[in-house]
C-alpha cells in the first residue's frame, strides 16, 4: 500500500546523509583522494516468494523496487568522487535481482529496467544540478518527491535521470541548462498504472521501458511534465 511505497522511499532517500556523512569524515583523512568507498549489498529485501526456499531469498520486485533503485544510483553518480564502486544485492534469482529465472525460462525485474536507463551515465562526467522542488506527502511525513543525477558523455550529450517519487501525482519541471543551448530532446520512461506493478513468467512485459515525449522546449528551457511513480532518462543535445 502506500504507507509501505513512502516508508521505502523515505528510507532509500537515508542514502544521501549516510554517503555525505561518509564522505566527509574520508575527506579529513584523505585530503588527497586515494581512497574510494564502496557501497556494498545494497538494495531492498522482501518476504521470500511462497513456495520458494526461504533460505535462498528468492523474491520478485515491482516498480516500487524500481523507482528505489532510481534514488540509489542518483545518489551514487552525484558523490562519484569518491563512489567508485556500488553493488546491488543480488544480480540473479536474490534479494532485488535483476533477472528471476525458472527451470528454461528468464525475466528482467523493473530494476533491471532502471540499470539499463541508466547506462548512458557509463564513463561520463558528472554535472552538477541544483533541484528545487515540491514535496511527497504522506500523513504527516513529507519527503523531497523528485530525485535527480545528470551527466555529460563523450559525445557531447547530456543525460538527466529523474525520480518521480510520488505514486499519485506527476510533477511539473523546468530545467534550464548553463552554457548549452538544447536543440535536440528525446527520452525513455519506466512506470505503470499501479504501484504493484511487475513482471512475471506469464506476463514479463508488464513494466519495461517506453518512449516518453510529456516535454517541450522552449526558449532554451526544458519543460517536463513526470508521471507519478516513474523513472525518467532525457538525453539532451
Amino acid at each position: 500500500d502506500e504507507g509501505e511505497w513512502f516508508a521505502l522511499m523515505k528510507n532509500t532517500l537515508t542514502i544521501y546523509p549516510l554517503l555525505k556523512n561518509s564522505i566527509e569524515i574520508m575527506d579529513k583523512v584523505d585530503p588527497r583522494g586515494r581512497i574510494g568507498l564502496f557501497v556494498d549489498e545494497w538494495g531492498t529485501w522482501w518476504d521470500a516468494e511462497p513456495g520458494t526456499n526461504p533460505s535462498f531469498l528468492y523474491q520478485q520486485n515491482t516498480l516500487r523496487d524500481a523507482v528505489s533503485a532510481g534514488i540509489f544510483l542518483n545518489a551514487f553518480n552525484e558523490h562519484c568522487r569518491r563512489v567508485k564502486m556500488a553493488n546491488i544485492a543480488q544480480t540473479n534469482n536474490v534479494l532485488q535481482a535483476m533477472i528471476l529465472t525458472k527451470g528454461e525460462k528468464m525475466i528482467l525485474t523493473p530494476t533491471y529496467h532502471v540499470f539499463e536507463m541508466y547506462k548512458v551515465h557509463h564513463d561520463a562526467t558528472l554535472l552538477p544540478v541544483e533541484l528545487q522542488c515540491g514535496d511527497y506527502q504522506f500523513g504527516s511525513e513529507k519527503i523531497p518527491a523528485v530525485s535527480v543525477s545528470a551527466s555529460k558523455d563523450k559525445s557531447g550529450k547530456i543525460h538527466v535521470s529523474l525520480c518521480n517519487l510520488d505514486p499519485k501525482n506527476s510533477r511539473e519541471l523546468q530545467c534550464r541548462f548553463d552554457g548549452l543551448e538544447a536543440k535536440r530532446v528525446s527520452g525513455r520512461v519506466l512506470t505503470a498504472d499501479v504501484m504493484t506493478a511487475h513482471n512475471t513468467f506469464d506476463n514479463p512485459q508488464e513494466v519495461k521501458p517506453a518512449p516518453f515525449n510529456a516535454f517541450s522546449l522552449k526558449g532554451g528551457v526544458l519543460a517536463v511534465t513526470l508521471p507519478s511513480k516513474a523513472v525518467v532518462v532525457l538525453e539532451v543535445e
